[in-house]
């Protein structure tokens, strides 16, 4: 599908880059740690876990929504809350055993681990500094406003567009068009950045141009590149239009 729809994507004009669009898990927010989670959940539901068995359950909740994409290949989980917690407690099932209570106190303090990467803030702050226009997108079932603000990240947004408020996941071209009119902006001046090679590619179809960042770990995710490439291309765009030739 994603082919097919590249294939037949616009041909836009170079242009400088205006608007820079962000996805949010593992782009701009690192979901954390497995052991924090747990811990959390613990606090919640206590549960004597003996070692070997929490090391097997760290394990698992560490890859916990990549398995999502086997039971749940259309992202059903990030179109409604009640999708998501039940995608969660049907994965939660196919791990190591877990009581009902610690299953239901990890799903209560999922979120509660999410914290931005260290280079999130100061990147978009970069890109307002540029008169970047910046809008955060994501597939998600549940509402993770409080996060963003939490965050310090929803001050630097032109427009916010969760899948589960719109009724569209990526990889979508809805989900992109829904973010571009978020933010007033254009395919063919926006780039997209974000971490999965498939859902977050969808905005190609538009002749969006679109980086991919792989989920890293620590408290970095090499986003200072962005504005790299922001700043690159308005200054290839200020140079072709004063007839100044490129070395290359």
């Amino acid at each position: 599908m994603l082919v097919k729809a590249a294939a037949n994507a616009p041909f836009h004009p170079a242009s400088p880059i205006t608007s820079v669009l962000f996805d949010v898990h593992s782009t701009l927010v690192d979901q954390g740690g497995s052991a924090d989670w747990l811990d959390l959940a613990l606090i919640k539901a206590p549960t004597d876990l003996p070692p070997a068995n929490r090391e097997a359950l760290e394990h698992f909740l560490d890859r916990i929504w990549e398995n999502g994409r086997v039971v749940d290949p259309q992202s059903s989980r990030d179109l409604s809350p009640q999708a998501h917690a039940e995608v969660f407690f049907t994965l939660v099932a196919q791990g190591p055993s877990v009581p009902p209570a610690l299953a239901q106190g990890l799903y209560d303090v999922m979120l509660d681990t999410w914290h931005a990467y260290d280079d999130a803030v100061p990147t978009l702050q970069a890109l307002k500094k540029l008169g970047i226009k910046i809008g955060l997108l994501s597939n998600v079932g549940v509402s993770i406003h409080h996060v963003l603000a939490r965050e310090g990240l929803t001050q630097f947004a032109d427009g916010i567009v969760l899948s589960y408020e719109i009724g569209v996941v990526k990889p979508n071209r809805e989900m992109f068009e829904a973010s571009l009119n978020s933010i007033d902006s254009t395919a063919a001046e926006t780039l997209m950045v974000g971490d999965s090679g498939h859902d977050d590619v969808g905005g190609t179809a538009l002749g969006m141009r679109t980086l991919v960042l792989p989920r890293t770990r620590g408290p970095l995710h090499g986003l200072a590149v962005v504005v790299g490439l922001v700043a690159a291309s308005q200054v290839n765009a200020a140079n072709l239009s004063s007839g100044v030739a490129l070395e290359h």
